[in-house]
């Protein structure tokens, strides 16, 4: 078994005992680099250092790739009996989504490291058997029990990545430098950068569902983007190209820092890249078990906040657009330099895979076209947060592996490092960290003075504006019809011989039924909502044809959720609506003409209802149709008690919302036809919902 040249697995094709013995390879191939990898470290009290402030000490790591396997094939219900719940407990989740200001002085009674051990070699044990007697039947997708093996296996992969930042971040005291982890002897002057020309072109990414390789959930999906001509550097940017950044203050500079770097830089009062190291014989490198004389024709390795400075600091030196590529410039990038895909290429075409050294090595080595370095090395910072593609799907054994990183604050690295291995070496690899964090990364900038794209597309994961968007485009629960689709095929009927112009949704919240009177044939509709996050979340789905919200289901616990027009077949009304904020008691005078108007649920939630009446017709056409729907759950928190409708008492006796409606309203409406009462439902969690009912009615704008 050759350690240093494995490749990911292909699951939908070949012969299925075959295909059980090259999993069960790639399964102790993984395993025996990862324990390879803990071999360094010096003594068992190395385990239990804190090579970062915002990370575990590594003896979590070393027990955490083994828990994982039994918590996942738990989870998939391949295996119903778990080793050690402690263990299975303790080591399952990292603090790996710390801000760089957020410490963890938490106090953990680790285990001993021959404990952990033990623990592994019964983990170990449990997948061995399971790989060998478990039915395997091709193709391995989403469903089979196969993809919880495979899932712990490529995120064993991922941990001796993230496991050897740390282990180099620890003294070196601490670390031993063993022959399978051999660095490279290449060293010397790197040639002068240059920018080359990379032209333009269509960017297709995301995986179809029946992908021959294992895959993360963010990597599934569509995205498509026109990528416009760019220039990029020949070399990623070398130590060499680095030290005049150091060397002229670089660090010492408010100017070339984000805000957030700033207050990184000033936190931990950087002055070089991490790895660097100043002595009386001049600059050092710290690899992950070494420290050698600087080599400057290495990339240099910086976390993305110290990457983005250099860029800044470039541009300004240069007179031009420079900064880091966006994750479509980069794809552009390695498809014009035709870079074959692992498990595909012969050799790999770069310092990946662990097929040539534990370190990194000079950046002319490995030539891909007119550019070096396209796979491996170090990986490359980009400009762009990483965003779920249209279509994204959370797979339920690992719901919260990329969705804690769709916050805008963790931005792509591409290309892989020498110790990427597995999927992180496939093309349609997508990870991301904080900007903050130190792996094997570097930068390549490129030039361009088109604008950075940032996909705002995160979940809502406001309680309130999910819940709505739940209500509106969700399921029906209870066999309850979906509100905003019941009350707009109401007022569709009420206007059936009537004129369907233009239609007022006030109140719109996230906009459904809008797009329903739209469908049901007015000619225009205006929405206007007085809450930015409702408003908002109208608008996006207007423009973009799809919204992603988060729900709770227990306590934390929380569900991820998309929809989309097409899917409520409303694309074709998406046109003739429009989502404007305004406040409902003092409507825009631009905002006229309309022969419906709706307020749905909106009545008992307005600071002055008085006022919305009186002005309302104003705004109507003759004859207009206004319709009313609210349960009337008046409250102070929204409308004085001397603003309410009813649902008080005068001389004693009751007076109902109904009444104060038919009081404010004659002088200019006549009431058409009876009452009628309609329900809906708002879900809060997945047991527990609220039931209400609407009171409708319906008046006419008097000629």
């Amino acid at each position: 078994m050759n350690l240093k040249n494995t490749r990911t697995t292909i699951l939908n094709h070949g012969d299925p005992e075959e295909k059980r013995r090259e999993i069960l390879d790639y399964f102790h191939a993984t395993w025996e680099i990862d324990e390879k990898l803990y071999d360094t470290l010096r003594y068992d009290s190395s385990f239990y250092l804190r090579a970062d402030r915002l990370r575990h000490p590594l003896i979590f790591y070393f027990g955490h790739t083994a828990t994982f396997f039994i918590n996942k094939l738990t989870i998939a219900r391949v295996i119903d009996r778990r080793i050690n719940p402690k263990y299975e407990s303790m080591f399952a989740v990292g603090v790996d989504e710390m801000s760089w200001d957020d410490l963890d002085e938490r106090h953990y009674d680790w285990p001993s490291r021959q404990e952990v051990k033990g623990y592994r070699d019964r983990a170990r044990g449990v997948v061995d058997n399971l790989i060998r007697t478990i039915p395997l039947t091709l193709p391995i997708n989403w469903d089979s029990p196969w993809w919880a093996i495979m899932m712990g296996i490529e995120h064993e992969r991922i941990h001796l990545e993230t496991s050897s930042v740390l282990i180099r971040q620890l003294p070196l005291d601490q670390v031993v430098q063993l022959p399978f982890w051999e660095i490279c002897t290449e060293s010397g002057e790197p040639p002068a950068n240059e920018l080359a020309a990379v032209p333009g072109g269509i960017v297709r990414l995301g995986k179809a569902k029946d992908h021959p390789l294992y895959g993360w959930d963010n990597e599934y999906g569509e995205h498509e983007a026109e990528v416009a001509p760019f220039k990029a550097a020949k070399y990623l940017v070398s130590n060499r190209e680095f030290l005049p950044f150091v060397e002229e203050g670089g660090y010492r500079e408010r100017r070339w820092w984000t805000e957030e770097g700033w207050n990184w830089r000033e936190f931990r009062q950087a002055e070089h890249p991490l790895f660097w190291l100043s002595g009386e014989d001049g600059w050092r490198l710290r690899t992950m078990a070494s420290e050698i004389p600087l080599p400057w024709n290495w990339p240099v390795e910086v976390n993305c906040l110290e990457a983005k400075a250099f860029c800044n600091w470039m541009a300004a030196r240069t007179g031009r657009p420079l900064r880091l590529p966006t994750e479509d410039e980069w794809h552009r990038l390695r498809e014009i330099c035709a870079v074959p895909d692992q498990p595909y290429w012969e050799k790999a075409p770069g310092n990946v895979n662990l097929e040539y050294w534990a370190s990194s090595c000079p950046v002319d080595r490995f030539r891909s076209g007119d550019f070096y370095d396209l796979l491996g090395n170090v990986w490359q910072w980009t400009e762009t947060p990483i965003y779920p593609f249209r279509g994204f799907d959370i797979h339920p054994w690992y719901d919260d592996f990329s969705t804690p990183t769709f916050d805008s604050r963790h931005n792509l690295i591409k290309g892989g490092s020498w110790i990427s291995t597995g999927n992180e070496a496939t093309r349609d690899s997508r990870y991301a960290f904080r900007r903050h964090f130190f792996q094997h990364a570097g930068l390549r900038y490129v030039e361009s003075a088109s604008p950075v794209v940032i996909h705002d597309d995160q979940y809502e994961s406001d309680l309130l504006a999910a819940q709505y968007c739940d209500a509106h485009y969700g399921p029906e629960h209870f066999g309850v019809a979906n509100f905003p689709v019941a009350i707009s095929g109401i007022c569709a009927e009420l206007m059936a011989e009537r004129r369907m112009g233009h239609a007022l949704d006030i109140g719109c919240a996230v906009g459904r039924a809008a797009f329903e009177l739209a469908k049901a044939g007015f000619e225009q509709v205006t929405g206007l909502d007085f809450s930015t996050r409702f408003f908002r979340l109208a608008a996006r789905m207007q423009e973009e044809g799809f919204l992603r919200y988060s729900l709770p289901e227990e306590g934390e616990v929380v569900s991820f959720h998309e929809t989309s027009l097409a899917e409520l077949g409303l694309v074709g009304a998406r046109e003739r609506v429009r989502f404007f904020q305004a406040d409902a008691c003092n409507i825009p005078e631009k905002f006229g003409g309309f022969d419906l108007v709706l307020a749905a649920n909106l009545i008992d939630r307005l600071y002055s209802p008085r006022r919305f009446l009186t002005t309302i017709p104003g705004h109507m056409s003759p004859g207009g149709v206004l319709v009313i729907a609210s349960p009337y759950s008046w409250s102070e928190e929204f409308t004085k008690r001397e603003e309410w409708l009813g649902g008080y008492r005068e001389a004693g006796e009751p007076v109902w919302t109904l009444e104060g409606l038919k009081r404010e309203l004659s002088p200019r409406f006549r009431m058409i036809g009876e009452p009628r009462d309609v329900p809906f439902v708002i879900r809060e969690t997945r047991r527990k919902f609220q039931h209400s009912l609407a009171e409708v009615t319906v008046w006419e704008l008097k000629g």
